[in-house]
């Protein structure tokens, strides 16, 4: 990805004799994504970074900032600085005013062209701040209330848009209900097949439970586009008791063809799983954390749903608590993984910890798909002292240091 980068240098210094000194950084810039940008900065585009050259520019940078901020431009002020020419004083001074008047910022200092430490921070704050502002022009689909025994994670579309800027959008379950039985009528097609063709096994799912699993995923890829959603959160067991269907199947699916799908109406974790998707670029996992060990820090996860494209292969088993429609048993790949957690009654807090996933499981006495994950102790510690709430959100890899920056920077979108 790229990023607005604007170098501001004093007219005193001489052209050539600062290209010289300064020409190495901005090429190592440009090679993380530096790239340039109109004067004023127009305010659809990313935050910019400023790259003081030269000390007497403290001016001339806050007259450029407050431009962009009469523009419309949002976000904290992001100064890179080098360390020759009197940059770095500069930057100092010029950040020391913007928190003088009530705002925010970032200084990185860019120690040498190959400084990879700092270049890896100036990459990882553009890409949070994409991130941020990517969610905070979204849609997301509330299809149902929160499920009546998620007490701490229903939290209301004004706390949702103060705090990440995202709309939720209310839609009904019968709205979901009339359009799936309208698909009903059709049978699946060849395509729509694949997935049941790709399962290992298909315990106790009839093809009768597939094509209305199937029937479901049409109707709500159908509200998705009505309402042009980029993500959904479904009051899911309504659909088991009233219709003898699940949405696993949808959900799944709809996360492969990257439209967050969460379960249960949970308010949190559709935040998360839609953050990630725009951190990370893969859907992650909602699941239940389901067992625990805090002495080794291993912690068993369990839900039955998952996106098919983070399994390495996938069995279809009817649905953990009702024995009715489908579930997905899938085994995901051992390596590093991150969960993650958001909550508080303002949405404030964030809980976040690495670790190894260490194996599947298949135990019939919890949801279908589980996995085993190691974190530090210390972070189940605190998952048990100051809980958020009950899902968890695992994603593939380690993010921790990007999600703790991008969630540093809400605070900082004013």
């Amino acid at each position: 990805m790229s990023f607005p980068c604007i170098p501001v240098a004093s007219p005193l210094h001489d052209a050539a004799s600062l290209e010289a000194a300064t020409g190495a950084f901005h090429r190592a810039l440009q090679s993380i994504g530096g790239a340039p940008a109109p004067d004023p900065v127009p305010a659809a585009a990313d935050t910019p970074f400023w790259f003081v050259l030269t000390g007497g520019v403290e001016g001339e940078v806050l007259r450029r900032i407050d431009a962009w901020r009469a523009a419309g431009g949002r976000g904290p002020v992001l100064v890179v600085a080098h360390p020759g020419h009197n940059s770095l004083p500069a930057s100092i001074e010029i950040l020391a005013r913007v928190r003088q008047l009530g705002g925010e910022g970032r200084l990185h200092l860019l120690r040498a062209p190959d400084d990879a430490g700092t270049l890896s921070a100036i990459a990882r704050t553009a890409k949070a701040l994409d991130a941020n502002r990517r969610l905070a022009g979204e849609r997301i689909g509330q299809i149902g209330a929160p499920s009546d025994w998620l007490v701490a994670s229903s939290h209301d579309a004004a706390t949702v848009r103060r705090r990440f800027g995202a709309e939720l959008v209310p839609v009904t379950l019968d709205e979901v209900r009339t359009l799936m039985r309208q698909e009903q009528a059709t049978p699946p097609t060849p395509s729509e097949l694949a997935p049941w063709r790709g399962a290992t096994s298909r315990d106790g799912v009839s093809e009768s439970a597939y094509a209305q699993a199937v029937a479901l995923h049409r109707a709500l890829k159908a509200v998705v586009a009505k309402y042009a959603l980029s993500a959904i959160t479904v009051r899911c067991f309504d659909w088991v008791r009233q219709d003898g269907t699940t949405g696993c199947l949808a959900l799944a699916l709809l996360a492969d063809s990257g439209i967050s799908a969460g379960c249960e109406g949970d308010i949190p974790s559709i935040l998360a799983l839609r953050w990630l998707w725009h951190l990370t670029g893969r859907p992650a996992w909602m699941a239940n954390p389901a067992a625990l060990d805090p002495a080794t820090g291993d912690l068993r996860l369990a839900h039955c749903t998952i996106p098919l494209g983070l399994v390495g292969s996938y069995a279809f088993k009817t649905h953990f608590e009702s024995g009715l429609g489908l579930g997905i048993d899938g085994t995901l790949p051992r390596g590093p993984v991150t969960l993650l957690r958001l909550g508080g009654a303002d949405l404030g807090e964030c809980w976040c910890a690495e670790g190894e996933l260490l194996a599947d499981t298949h135990d019939d006495g919890q949801c279908r798909t589980q996995a085993l994950v190691r974190i530090p102790s210390d972070a189940l510690d605190l998952l048990l002292s100051r809980p958020l709430g009950n899902h968890l959100v695992l994603a593939p890899g380690h993010h921790r240091a990007l999600l703790t920056e991008a969630f540093s920077l809400l605070d900082a979108r004013a």
